[in-house]
């Protein structure tokens, strides 16, 4: 439903913007537990989020800088902004690099590096306030609007709503803008997983879509009934409250699903494998190294795509900040054994 809605609000931005010096939003990408199918929240809880790409308008193009002015945990990058001759196109397009600024002016052309960006990089906020003024004037003409009433909550990085069906129930959705790598699936995200936030003109690295990819792949692969959700859903439900991480959790998971044959994520296995999870993680914590999935893995599927630099890379270690800390690593693993 919520995929089905953003779509048809992104039919009528192309609508809207075809002609424009606006972002060309491309088709939405369901990403994070809702969408993989192992939220641990009640039903009224959860939050989809949806990655809308965005790509350059005629006359601009994107290139990825690394960005080296915060101290992010994330990797962090801007996206500059710049002028493309656009005079072999359409007759009737001005070029921002070969007319004169009283042609534009006079034709009253608006330029993308004026509006959402700042100096000549995107502007994360920008691009949120743009997007939240679009759905508040576009909503009445998106066919969904005859069964659901739209409201934009507050946010300064991402569209967050609240759709509520008439007598109906209501349903979370937060819209994550994202910049694509190349041809890989990793991207580039307006919002942090972590605080604080960043600058307006950073955006971070996320293995959200590739993460998505990787659960499709494995859902295509598996028997019937398999059980790996229901086993990640229940060992979310078992450390929430606790200090560690749901993405911890979340990685070793992935690579049990490439150690241990699909075959044997049958239902019947369901408590053998919750079993496997939580040794998994707890050698991980007494190892103090559980190595991040994409980085490295001579194990990833052929269908996700990664760059170069990821397949060659050293495996990164989630838990670098236990080895740092002796304390630190004595206290989680005594959590872990009283969970």
């Amino acid at each position: 439903v919520v995929q089905e809605l953003l779509s048809d609000l992104l039919n009528v931005s192309h609508r809207l913007f075809s002609d424009s010096f606006f972002p060309v939003l491309e088709p939405v990408i369901g990403v994070g537990s809702a969408c993989e199918g192992w939220s641990p929240q009640k039903e009224e809880d959860v939050v989809y989020c949806m990655f809308v790409p965005l790509k350059p308008p005629p006359g601009y193009a994107f290139h990825l800088e690394p960005d080296t002015t915060g101290d992010m945990p994330q990797t962090s990058m801007r996206v500059r902004v710049e002028l493309v001759c656009t005079c072999t196109r359409k007759q009737n397009m001005l070029c921002f690099l070969h007319h004169s600024e009283e042609e534009l002016k006079r034709n009253q052309v608006a330029s993308l590096l004026h509006t959402l960006c700042t100096g000549p990089y995107l502007d994360v906020e920008k691009i949120t306030l743009w997007f939240q003024t679009f759905v508040i004037s576009a909503w009445s003409v998106v066919p969904q609007s005859r069964h659901y009433e739209v409201q934009v909550l507050p946010s300064s990085r991402s569209c967050k709503m609240k759709l509520t069906k008439a007598f109906g129930r209501s349903l979370f959705v937060e819209t994550i803008f994202s910049v694509q790598q190349g041809d890989s699936d990793i991207f580039l995200s307006s919002q942090p997983t972590e605080a604080p936030l960043p600058p307006s003109t950073t955006w971070l690295e996320t293995y959200a879509v590739a993460e998505a990819k990787f659960f499709r792949h494995v859902a295509m692969q598996a028997p019937p009934h398999s059980c790996h959700l229901k086993c990640l859903r229940l060992c979310a439900r078992l450390l929430e409250g606790s200090g560690f991480s749901i993405y911890a959790l979340k990685t070793t998971v992935m690579h049990l699903l490439t150690l241990i044959p699909l075959s044997e994520w049958q239902h019947g296995y369901l408590l053998l494998r919750v079993d496997d999870i939580m040794r998994y993680l707890r050698c991980c914590l007494e190892e103090k190294c559980l190595k991040h999935f994409f980085f490295g893995n001579e194990d990833m599927p052929e269908e996700i795509s990664l760059p170069p630099a990821f397949q060659k890379a050293q495996p990164l270690n989630l838990f670098q900040h236990l080895a740092q800390d002796p304390a630190a690593q004595t206290k989680a693993m005594q959590e872990f054994d009283e969970l």
